[in-house]
């Protein structure tokens, strides 16, 4: 009873999401025009500057070394408590489920999948990208440094680049990739880079990041929103294909292939405020000369019911039916009783 409930009380939610994807007319997918190009050239220069300063263990190294015996937790302690809360803001369970959530809304009032799919991409993009450099030099993080000096790489570390950063990079940087007008592309540019600068500096401030892994980290994500344009064309073409599928279930669940446990799950995420149903099969008529006994035949559409054919009786020879259980008494019992009622004079 509760699951019928809920189905029926998503049916509206269900008949929105059916509808066909739109755009509005505002709305313009980023294109990779000759500015983004050579940004991103230059991104992708200054990430692998940082990976050979690393690599030779230059003044970057050292400058690491330094922060991290200035330790910064201990001359401010007195934000530690904030700073642990504002990390959470780079972690990617915490941050994914939040972006989703308004993406998932967005999707629902545009009647398109390009923001959810755009995320999926993009954090998919951010874990072999990132995870692959991580797992291949293998950076051991401040508080496990065993070399004083030494960049402690290949260690079997993996906070080369900071993942922190560049997942805050990514989350918050989607929002701007996908927002409806310059100016709030431009609002939510800014915000995303103070947010993901603010948590890789949060990370340096408790000493589980290098200075060198918030650069490269921040490098990193950045790399990801500026070369996301490049994938427009197989966001649009997963976004076509999930459409395609869901029409075949639906002619699937129309034409009766399903079974009726999936046919039953299905229904409320293919339906349209009942519009796609399953329509009960129709009997078919049965002949009046195999009908079984005490059913009549089939009737046509708009025709009366009429009684079978039997032969009429006249009243003498019908049945007396008489109430079971009646408290009246017999024909003789009542003449008895007339004939002993004492005669009274008028």
């Amino acid at each position: 009873m509760r699951t019928d409930q809920l189905l029926s009380r998503l049916e509206p939610v269900f008949a929105r999401l059916d509808r066909e994807p739109e755009r509005p007319a505002h709305l313009q997918t980023p294109q990779m025009s000759r500015h983004r190009v050579v940004l991103l050239c230059a991104t992708l220069a200054f990430y692998l500057a940082t990976v050979v300063a690393v690599l030779t263990t230059s003044w970057l190294v050292r400058l690491d070394w330094q922060i991290m015996f200035f330790r910064p937790y201990e001359q401010w302690p007195q934000i530690h408590a904030f700073l642990d809360y504002l990390v959470v803001l780079g972690q990617r369970g915490p941050t994914a489920v939040m972006v989703a959530a308004w993406l998932g809304w967005r999707s629902w009032r545009q009647h398109t999948l390009r923001p959810l799919i755009a995320l999926g991409v993009a954090l998919l993009l951010l874990n072999i990208t990132v995870g692959s450099v991580k797992l291949g030099l293998g950076r051991l993080g401040p508080h496990y440094a065993t070399q004083i000096g030494s960049a402690e790489l290949f260690a079997g570390g993996d906070i080369f680049p900071s993942g922190h950063t560049a997942n805050a990079v990514v989350t918050w940087g989607i929002l701007a990739y996908l927002a409806s007008t310059t100016v709030t592309r431009r609002v939510l540019s800014i915000l995303s880079g103070v947010l993901s600068l603010s948590v890789g500096a949060t990370t340096v401030y408790l000493g589980t990041h290098w200075v060198s892994d918030v650069l490269l980290g921040w490098t990193a994500g950045l790399l990801i929103m500026l070369a996301l344009p490049w994938f427009e064309p197989l966001i649009a073409r997963s976004e076509a294909y999930v459409f395609e599928v869901r029409e075949q279930w639906r002619r699937r669940l129309e034409e009766g292939r399903l079974s009726e446990p999936v046919a039953a799950a299905l229904t409320p995420l293919l339906s349209a405020g009942g519009k796609w149903r399953p329509r009960p099969p129709e009997a078919a008529p049965v002949p009046a000369a195999q009908a079984p006994a005490g059913h009549s035949p089939a009737l046509r559409p708009g025709a009366h019911a009429h009684p079978v054919s039997r032969p009429h009786l006249i009243r003498s020879e019908r049945t007396p039916v008489t109430p079971a259980g009646s408290r009246r008494p017999a024909h003789t019992e009542r003449a008895a009783a007339r004939s002993a009622r004492p005669a009274t004079g008028g």
